[in-house]
């Protein structure tokens, strides 16, 4: 299915807000974003809809639609919700990997261990938990994954940016290293461990 206009303003403006290039409270104008993409409101309505709905704008009475602030409470519900979730996912992914998904998600590794920036960083990585999970075969619980990793992102450009330096990522390559030998448990303490130090 080819993207929308409104997908590719929602697209820019969550990769803006994940970064902090848009600021927590900063005004979504859609005067200004319709003319920016050349486009009419209808289209920026349904942007800013979907923003809102992934947490990330929020509509305030007579202020319009603006950045959403960045919540610890909700940081924590949703590493909770990412070390219950990714665990399930994994289990099922597990079962159903053939040796052409595990070599593509040792692929996805080595990608985000090349990363020079840390923009691109945090879109290859992923793209790796994606590869690890996908397998399993269920898109209603890919798509809350996805959409938790959309939230863990702007927390981790927050507090990572200042020190974010290119490195192999030891986890990512422990899990790799699990998958292979199909040990489904040691995967699974790996991934639940990575998740609670990266948040």
């Amino acid at each position: 299915m080819s993207a929308t206009i409104a997908d590719t303003i929602y697209e820019n403006l969550r990769q803006q807000i994940i970064t902090g290039d848009l600021n927590a409270g900063e005004k979504l104008r859609q005067d200004h974003i319709a003319k920016a993409f050349e486009t009419s409101h209808v289209p920026v309505r349904e942007a800013l809809l979907r923003l809102e709905g992934h947490g990330l704008a929020k509509s305030e009475p007579r202020r319009g639609m603006r950045v959403a602030v960045l919540d610890p409470a909700e940081v924590r519900e949703v590493v909770e919700m990412r070390v219950v979730l990714e665990p399930l996912a994994l289990q099922h992914s597990v079962q159903n990997m053939t040796p052409g998904d595990v070599k593509r998600v040792d692929e996805a590794r080595i990608a985000c261990d090349e990363a020079q920036t840390m923009p691109d960083w945090e879109t290859r990585n992923r793209v790796f938990h994606r590869a690890l999970l996908t397998p399993c075969g269920m898109p209603r619980l890919l798509h809350t994954i996805d959409d938790l990793h959309i939230a863990s992102a702007r927390h981790l450009f927050a507090h990572w940016r200042p020190k974010w330096k290119q490195r192999v990522d030891k986890d990512h390559l422990a899990i790799v290293q699990a998958l292979k030998h199909k040990d489904l448990a040691a995967a699974t303490t790996i991934l639940i461990r990575h998740i609670r130090r990266a948040s």
